[in-house]
């Protein structure tokens, strides 16, 4: 029997998710818009391992220094897509003299999870 490891660590849901599962209702086209930033943002290559990188470290927290080796980009790429996922609402930064620290959102995962979930609307 095979089974598909989990990539990326699911945070708790918050209560003040965007909208209600997708197949539960439509969502309205501003939901629509909410949505589909946070799942571009999502759908990059680098963006999901930088995001799986911070989950995995300690503290679920990591320097914009301990990421550009592992995914083979320079500084102001890896910046850049740290950026994007700050903006849809999956990462924090926090600076430390100078360098920038990133954290994952709590809930944010875990938010988007609950909308794709056809089994949380039956």
């Amino acid at each position: 029997m095979t089974t598909t490891p989990q990539l990326l660590p699911m945070a708790e849901p918050t209560a003040a998710a965007c909208c209600a599962p997708l197949t539960r209702e439509a969502i309205a086209p501003d939901q629509a818009d909410l949505l589909a930033r946070k799942l571009k943002a999502l759908a990059d290559p680098t963006r999901l391992r930088l995001v799986s990188i911070v989950a995995a470290s300690d503290g679920e927290e990591a320097c914009v220094c301990d990421l550009i080796e592992p995914v083979g980009l320079s500084q102001p790429t890896v910046s850049h897509h740290l950026k994007i996922l700050m903006e849809a609402g999956f990462l924090t930064r926090s600076k430390r003299g100078t360098w920038a620290y990133y954290r994952l959102v709590p809930g944010a995962l875990g938010e988007l999870s609950q909308l794709l979930d056809v089994t949380a609307s039956r």
